[in-house]
């Protein structure tokens, strides 16, 4: 092991040291060897295997956990060489080399306990929990090379030794392999933006496998992210001020979104560093060919069917991975930020955005394409864009219903029109779910709307694919959480009914807006247009949607375009959307802020109304969601959760 990787591991395993002499031990899976080592010194090295399934926490995944670790027990002392243990108990038996050697536990063990909570520590990934020792082995020919269900696995001989010179209490760190982004292996990432919800993602998906995560936002202090900067340091990601201070000598690779500019404190920093800035998508790329990727891309519905096929998977016991743009209602209530998982399995699935482009540089295993309109790009180079990710995956299902579609080459086309080979039986919309029908079984999913009939079949099709069926897929429909923000339904003492909802470009407005009808018949529409550059390209649809979807007694509110930060020709406002509609029969009104949109709320809802809050990339429209219901006298019940 190079010097430098030493010195960092010290770094890290330092604090949980009682005194700095302290021998420690390092498991590197990239070389198969077992370290002992003295501050930045390594004093012996023994051949080891880990597991023969690659690194990862989760609990039945036979994987070998990242991270520190202690020895917790010992067991085995003076026992010969090649005695077998069962349940950590002496059988006095001794193996005979004749039986198979794979599986059988022999003449020491040494039990770990995971030190690093939400890495090898906690509920499905503690590492103790999972039965994760150093012991020997009866396969001591294929020493060297993965080989274990999990544990770390020596000779017989060297197992002895190192269970003579260590204590319980003794440190040890499992170093995971690097990962390689654009060909370059990277052991440390520096995300700048770290609480965006693609940046957040990959942060957590990378500490799950155990590589070394900073951070810095622009957000830093604001009460909105709290949630996400606690969880992110809780993983063990260090969160710094975006002044080019979390660029350090430790750092191999800076990653950036879309959002952050050239003049950015982070990249002048890596830049004096001579280290690389790679973008958001290149790192999900990397991560991407290094599993069975299923790919999700569409306008609209992305979050929802990802979310759908990740949960769909997980209750079929297929264990998959997930890297989203929206946190899920499931995970949220595990205590995580919700759109990150490290599952057991190699079945990863991932939020395609299209909306810079970078999308055309992945490889998934299997593409899911939903739909297409205009949204921060043409219809036309949307398409191209789809059309280069189906040419680079092995399966893709596609979406028969939406005519562009029908262009692009498909594996399996889901859908009611006649060219889909995948259809539903029977559809039923109902006021606050939708059934679909299919092969005798009834899937009923609690979310209303004809889109969440079109993502139930898409997520259906795909999950068909990857061999999942019967009570456990009608079961999983059935119980599915659902996703933040994703018509989040909220009925209010005072019988207002407000729904939160992720909805920014006029096709998804107008998809939540029909589903709201089933709940009440009058719609107080309230939106948020994000970025000057996507509400400029945008006006012409903005309008002739809202001229469309609303009715008369209906009201829409705009409130001041939300801006982000950075270069922007702020050209256009709200106040022009709603002079572009001219004489229309709902009440149209841009307001100042929101305080007069609380205002006129209060005046203007009365019982059995429902408030739609639509909105995207602003962390602070949950509050304002909050504010709304508190105003209507606070809630009563969640009714639907996530469209």
């Amino acid at each position: 092991m190079e010097s430098a990787r030493l010195r960092r591991i010290y770094k890290k395993v330092e604090p949980s040291l009682h005194d700095p002499q302290e021998l420690f031990l390092v498991v590197s899976v990239e070389t198969q060897k077992l370290l002992v080592c003295v501050k930045d010194t390594v004093v012996k090295q023994y051949a080891a295997s880990t597991s023969r399934f690659g690194n990862g926490h989760r609990e039945n995944s036979l994987k070998t956990p990242p991270g520190l670790h202690r020895i917790n027990e010992k067991y085995g002392a003076g026992a010969p060489p090649g005695r077998i243990f069962r349940d950590r108990e002496d059988t006095g038996e001794d193996w005979d080399h004749k039986q198979n050697g794979d599986n059988l536990i022999l003449t020491r063990i040494l039990r770990l306990e995971g030190l690093e909570e939400g890495i090898n520590k906690g509920a499905g990934i503690d590492s103790y929990e999972r039965y994760i020792y150093i012991h020997g082995t009866g396969r001591e020919d294929l020493i060297g090379r993965p080989l274990s269900h999990g544990c770390v696995v020596l000779r017989n001989h060297d197992v002895i030794r190192l269970f003579d010179i260590v204590k319980e209490g003794t440190v040890v760190y499992i170093d995971p392999p690097a990962v390689a982004i654009d060909n370059r292996q990277c052991r440390s990432v520096h995300f700048t933006g770290i609480f965006g919800s693609g940046m957040s993602a990959l942060a957590q998906y990378l500490r799950f496998q155990g590589i070394a995560v900073s951070g810095s936002d622009r957000l830093l202090a604001s009460e909105d992210t709290a949630f996400v900067r606690k969880s992110l340091e809780g993983l063990g990601c260090a969160v710094v001020p975006q002044d080019g201070s979390g660029v350090t000598e430790e750092t191999d690779v800076v990653c950036v979104s879309t959002a952050i500019e050239e003049s950015n404190p982070d990249i002048a920093a890596a830049k004096s560093r001579s280290l690389p800035i790679v973008h958001r998508s290149d790192l999900l790329a990397a991560i991407i060919a290094s599993k069975r990727t299923i790919a999700v891309a569409g306008t609209s519905g992305k979050s929802t069917v990802t979310a759908m096929i990740f949960e769909f998977l997980t209750a079929c016991g297929k264990s998959p991975s997930l890297i989203s743009g929206a946190g899920l209602r499931r995970l949220e209530k595990q205590g995580m930020i919700g759109n990150a998982y490290s599952g057991g399995s190699d079945l990863l699935v991932v939020e395609a955005d299209e909306s810079d482009g970078s999308l055309v540089k992945y490889h998934p295993e299997a593409a899911v394409i939903l739909n297409v309109s205009k949204d921060h790009k043409s219809t036309d180079e949307i398409t191209a864009l789809f059309k280069t990710l189906v040419a680079q995956s092995s399966w893709t299902a596609s979406n028969a219903d939406d005519p562009i579609l029908l262009s692009l080459p498909a594996t399996v086309r889901f859908g009611r029109n006649g060219t889909g080979s995948w259809r539903p039986d029977q559809e039923k919309l109902l006021p606050a779910s939708v059934k679909l029908f299919r092969n005798s079984a009834e899937y009923h999913l609690p979310l209303p709307g004809d889109h969440n009939l079109e993502n139930l079949a898409a997520a259906l099709c795909v999950c068909e694919h990857f061999e999942c069926e019967g009570a456990a897929l009608v079961d999983a429909v059935k119980n599915y959480e659902g996703v933040a923000r994703r018509f989040s339904v909220t009925r209010t003492k005072q019988n207002v009914s407000v729904i939160d909802d992720f909805a920014h470009n006029p096709a998804k407005i107008a998809a939540v807006v029909r589903a709201s009808r089933g709940l009440s018949r009058r719609i107080i529409a309230v939106y948020q247009p994000h970025g000057f550059g996507p509400t400029r390209f945008l006006k012409e649809e903005y309008i002739k949607t809202f001229r469309i979807a609303f009715q008369k007694n209906d009201s829409l509110y705009l409130l001041p375009i939300y801006y982000a930060g950075g270069t922007a020709q702020k050209d256009i406002s709200s106040e022009d959307i709603i002079g572009g509609l001219g004489p229309v029969a709902f009440n149209a009104q841009a307001v100042r802020d929101r305080d007069e949109l609380l205002a006129r709320l209060k005046i203007d809802a009365t019982p059995e109304d429902c408030v739609l809050l639509m909105g995207a990339r602003d962390p602070s429209l949950p509050a304002l969601a909050k504010r709304i219901v508190e105003m209507f006298g606070g809630e009563i019940s969640a009714l639907v959760k996530g469209a």
